[in-house]
C-alpha cells in the first residue's frame, strides 16, 4: 500500500512540474513624492484613518511633509497594498528617531507580509540614516498590528497620553 501513495504523490510532483509557472507578482516599495502616487494611497491610509477625506488628504500630506513627513508605499499587482507615513525627528529623550505616524495594510490584504516589509524597509532606512531608533505610537486594540511590531524587535516601553482640545471652527 504504501507503494501506491508513494505513487500517487510522484504522479502530483510530474503534473506540477508539467504545469505552467508564472512569473511572481511584482512588488514595488517607493516613496510616495508625485500627487498621483500620494493620491493613490489614500484608501489605505483611510483604513487606519477613517476621518480622512479624500479630497483633503493631499493638501494634509504636503503640509506635512514641510515637517519632513513621507510616505512609503508598498505597491503589489499594480495596487498599493500597505503604507507608512514616517518623520525623522530629534528628542532629548531618545535622540534621532525615525517616528513612523502610520502603518496601515487594505482589508483582505493583512498577514501577507507587507506591513512587515515596509517595516523592513523603514528599519534599514532608519540605520542608513543613523538614526538611535524607530518610535510609534499604536492603539490598545491593534492586537495583530503588536504581534508584528513585537516580532521586528520593537519593544513596549511607555506610554502616550493625549489631551484633545476643540477648536472652534
Amino acid at each position: 500500500m504504501k507503494k501506491g501513495i508513494n505513487k500517487r504523490r510522484r504522479g502530483r510532483q510530474q503534473d506540477e512540474e508539467l504545469m505552467p509557472k508564472h512569473a511572481p507578482m511584482a512588488t514595488e516599495i517607493f516613496i510616495a513624492n508625485t500627487d498621483a502616487e500620494i493620491e493613490s494611497c489614500f484608501p489605505a491610509f483611510s483604513v487606519l484613518r477613517p476621518h480622512l477625506e479624500q479630497s483633503k488628504f493631499l493638501p494634509q500630506v504636503r503640509r506635512q511633509q514641510m515637517q519632513s513627513y513621507q510616505i512609503l508605499a508598498l505597491k503589489h499587482e499594480g495596487v498599493v497594498k500597505s503604507v507608512a507615513g514616517f518623520r525623522f525627528a530629534e528628542f532629548l529623550a531618545w535622540g534621532r528617531v525615525l517616528y513612523i505616524d502610520d502603518l496601515s495594510t487594505l482589508p483582505g490584504e493583512t498577514s501577507r507580509g507587507f506591513a512587515g516589509a515596509l517595516l523592513d524597509w523603514l528599519v534599514d532606512h532608519a540605520k542608513s540614516c543613523r538614526c538611535q531608533g524607530v518610535h510609534l505610537d499604536t492603539g490598545y486594540t491593534r492586537h495583530a498590528a503588536h504581534r508584528l511590531y513585537l516580532r521586528k524587535g520593537l519593544g513596549l516601553n511607555c506610554h502616550h497620553l493625549a489631551l484633545e482640545i476643540k477648536i472652534d471652527a
